[in-house]
C-alpha cells in the first residue's frame, strides 16, 4: 500500500513527483513535512500557491493545477535507504499517461534518475515523459540543502507562466 496517495486528476499544470515520503512525510500522511523541507514556503515564494499551504493541505493543490507523486510509492524514510528495487519507473510513466500533466518535474535529480537515466543539469530536460516536458529541480528536502537553489524554481514558475494556465 502506498505511504501517501497520489494527487494526480487529469489536466494538471505540473506534478511534483519525489523519491519517497521521508520519515517526517510518513508520520503526519503529508507530502514534505519535515521541519526542513522548503517544498511549500518555495511553491509559494515562486508564485504557484497564492499563500504558504502547510503540508496537510496537499488534498487542495489540484485547485492550483498542482500533483504530487513519488517514484518509490511503498517505501519511506531518507533517500539513502532507496534500494533500485524500491523504484517503480513503469508504474509512475502508467500514472502520467492517465492523467497527462503537462509538465512533470522532479524534485531532486534521485527521482529524475530512476525513471531517466543519467543527468546533467536542472531545469527543462530534452526529452519527454509520455507527452509531458520534464524538469529536473534542486531536492527541497533539508538532508540535500548543499544542494538547494530556488533558480531552477523559478524557471518552472516562468515556464508554466509562459505556456498557459489550467
Amino acid at each position: 500500500m502506498a505511504v501517501l496517495p497520489d494527487i494526480l486528476v487529469p489536466g494538471l499544470r505540473v506534478v511534483f513527483c519525489g523519491t519517497q515520503a521521508g520519515a517526517a512525510s510518513a508520520r503526519r500522511g503529508a507530502y514534505y513535512a519535515g521541519p526542513g523541507n522548503k517544498f511549500w514556503k518555495t511553491l509559494h515564494e515562486i508564485g504557484l500557491t497564492p499563500e504558504r499551504l502547510a503540508p496537510e493541505a496537499f488534498p487542495t493543490l489540484p485547485d492550483y493545477g498542482i500533483g504530487l507523486t513519488d517514484v518509490a510509492k511503498l517505501t519511506s524514510g531518507p533517500d539513502t535507504d532507496l534500494r533500485s528495487a524500491h523504484f517503480d519507473a513503469e508504474g509512475l510513466m502508467a500514472r502520467m499517461a492517465l492523467v497527462r500533466p503537462r509538465i512533470v518535474a522532479f524534485n531532486g535529480k534521485r527521482a529524475a534518475q530512476a525513471v531517466l537515466g543519467p543527468l546533467r543539469s536542472y531545469g527543462l530536460q530534452p526529452v519527454q515523459l509520455v507527452g509531458a516536458e520534464i524538469f529536473v529541480l534542486p531536492s527541497t528536502s533539508g538532508a540535500a540543502s548543499g544542494f538547494w537553489s530556488i533558480e531552477p524554481w523559478k524557471e518552472l514558475a516562468a515556464h508554466l507562466a509562459g505556456t498557459g494556465t489550467r
